[in-house]
């Protein structure tokens, strides 16, 4: 279990976290929407010990993880899978290496062993096919997809973490990434994924967490969300008249 109790978080004088608290299940698919700047991929990092909060505790599976160290947060970060909006692939290496990079770092394996296993991400992802291609030459989707499999490649998560995985898609990539994310999530294993498109959290999420100015204005499913008379979900829920979806 995630679990955030009045976290505050600032960039210098801009608060971005105010008195945040919630909890999550390893096992639930969550949505966390809201506008530019609100603090949703600053949950994420905070999730992941990648900042600290300036108040307030992260309790991540039991464990307190506000004050730890680097090096004590490797073994929770090892829980999650993360995904970034950018997929931070390296430019001058193949998609075979950047998937392997991860392998050689921070494991024993023989290089035999580290060949089947990036062949078998990348099919899991469905782009085994553009193994010996270089970044600047894959499809935004695919340059997604590869990210996904890097994440994959040390750990087995509990949980997956994604950012904006969908943003700059066009639509048929972004209904692709959002069906593999949901195939990823079989055998009980949830995520969060953090997300402006509200199109795609809903072909993915159950639970639903709205954030403005820092605080959680809404948190509840499918239902709740679509009936919403919050001003802003309002306008989020708009989004499904422009592009004419109405049973996502």
């Amino acid at each position: 279990m995630i679990v955030f109790d009045d976290v505050c978080f600032s960039y210098g004088q801009r608060q971005i976290i105010n008195n945040l608290s919630f909890a999550i299940n390893f096992d639930e698919k969550v949505a966390i929407l809201g506008g530019s700047g609100e603090g949703k991929t600053t949950i994420l990092k905070l999730i992941m010990g990648l900042i600290k909060p300036d108040s307030g505790r992260i309790i991540i599976d039991g464990e307190d993880i506000t004050d730890k160290t680097e090096e004590e947060m490797r073994s929770v970060r090892m829980k999650f899978s993360l995904v970034f909006q950018e997929g931070a692939l390296f430019d001058s290496l193949s998609v075979k290496e950047n998937v392997a990079f991860c392998l050689r770092e921070y494991t024993k394996m023989s290089e035999e062993e580290i060949d089947r296993k990036v062949r078998e991400l990348l099919r899991v992802v469905g782009v085994e096919h553009a193994m010996e291609l270089m970044p600047e030459q894959l499809s935004g989707g695919m340059h997604r997809r590869v990210s996904i499999a890097r994440s994959l490649s040390v750990c087995d998560p509990k949980m997956f973490l994604y950012d904006e995985p969908t943003s700059g898609l066009d639509p048929v990539n972004a209904e692709n990434i959002c069906k593999l994310i949901l195939e990823l999530s079989k055998g009980g294993k949830g995520f969060i994924i953090v997300t402006h498109k509200v199109v795609d959290a809903l072909r993915v999420a159950d639970r639903f967490m709205f954030l403005k100015d820092g605080e959680l204005a809404f948190d509840d499913d499918r239902e709740k969300l679509l009936h919403s008379n919050i001003p802003d979900i309002q306008v989020f829920l708009s989004e499904l008249n422009y592009t004419g979806v109405k049973n996502v």
